[in-house]
């Protein structure tokens, strides 16, 4: 702050956030949601939470007394913040770098006449939905319970990106070995639940996983009779995967806890599945993603979706808003 790298906005003001990863842009608003809303349920969760890396972002936020990394937010389309947003876009934005990661990152400041259009937009909206970012407001929620926790403290620091301009990734699974089956005898007892074809690269439809085993790539597409689409969560082809294949062939009950699962995020791609089998693990599969639709419904029927069923692509970078809490930095002295 005194070198003025940091510099805090005089007035409340909105922003608009661009990043671009090979040559895909998504553009957010930058802003501070509501805790109440957050437990009320307005702002929406589909994952569980674990308590220690809560705690841990709970003691990051009260000895900076401030928050500097955005939760992810997904919000349904609607007109008036695209309009907003497409003629802010048309300025010269404040803030325009590449990062050592090759994500560019482009900042605008939203002219302030646009704050009431926005705030009644979002009220219009309803529900808004954590992409990713539980941990993060699971935390502020429980900075604002604390004594002495300002005003300030009842918000905190998103992004809320419009859900055309996001996809999800898949999220991919690794099992060390296949629970004592040799190849033959894997793949004879995965043909009672899915129906499995050798290919020659990894397919991408729903309903269907590739997998790779002993250096082959196969099909395996769920059979009718194991689909619920009025199941939000079951139909998922992650769901379908653990109840069907990983549990009970392969022995992870429990995917968040058994260390002979491993998660490798879709970023990787699908030559990481291929170099870890090859290395020496029993098998890979490669998921075909959830959509955004499918994360909203889950999310609206009070629900939580599997373990490392979503991964979001590029990542916010940590820092470059910094909501600053004053009544903890009194509090802390």
């Amino acid at each position: 702050v005194a070198d003025g790298v940091l510099i805090r906005d005089a007035e409340p003001a909105f922003f608009v956030y661009r990043l671009t990863m090979d040559g895909r842009t998504q553009t957010g608003i930058v802003m501070t949601a509501d805790v109440q809303e957050y437990d009320q349920n307005i702002v929406r969760k589909h994952e569980f939470t674990r308590p220690d890396k809560e705690d841990d972002r709970v003691r990051n936020i009260e000895a900076l007394a401030a928050q500097s990394g955005n939760v992810f937010l997904a919000h349904r389309d609607h007109n008036t913040l695209s309009k907003i947003t497409a003629s802010t876009l048309a300025q010269t934005p404040l803030y325009d770098f590449v990062a050592v990661d090759g994500i560019r990152h482009e900042v605008w400041k939203v002219d302030g006449g646009h704050n009431e259009a926005i705030q009644n937009s979002f009220a219009e909206l309803g529900p808004i939905y954590i992409a990713d970012g539980h941990h993060r407001s699971a935390a502020a929620s429980r900075v604002a319970k604390n004594d002495g926790a300002g005003e300030d403290a009842q918000r905190f620091l998103v992004v809320s990106f419009p859900e055309s301009e996001l996809a999800i990734w898949d999220y991919n699974r690794v099992v060390e070995d296949l629970n004592g089956h040799q190849t033959d005898a894997f793949l004879k007892a995965l043909s009672s639940v899915v129906s499995v074809d050798a290919v020659d690269e990894p397919v991408n439809a729903r309903h269907e996983v590739s997998m790779y085993l002993a250096k082959q790539w196969y099909r395996l597409r769920f059979r009718d009779e194991l689909i619920d689409e009025s199941d939000p969560v079951g139909r998922l082809d992650v769901s379908l995967l653990q109840t069907h294949v990983l549990k009970p062939l392969l022995a992870i009950d429990n995917p968040r806890t058994n260390t002979r699962i491993q998660f490798v995020g879709g970023i990787r791609g699908a030559d990481e599945l291929v170099k870890r089998v090859n290395d020496g693990a029993g098998v890979a599969f490669k998921m075909y993603p959830p959509s955004l639709a499918e994360l909203f419904d889950i999310a609206d029927a009070g629900e939580v979706m599997p373990p490392k069923s979503t991964w979001f692509e590029p990542k916010l970078r940590d820092g470059l808003f910094v909501h600053v809490l004053d009544s903890l930095t009194s509090k802390n002295g």
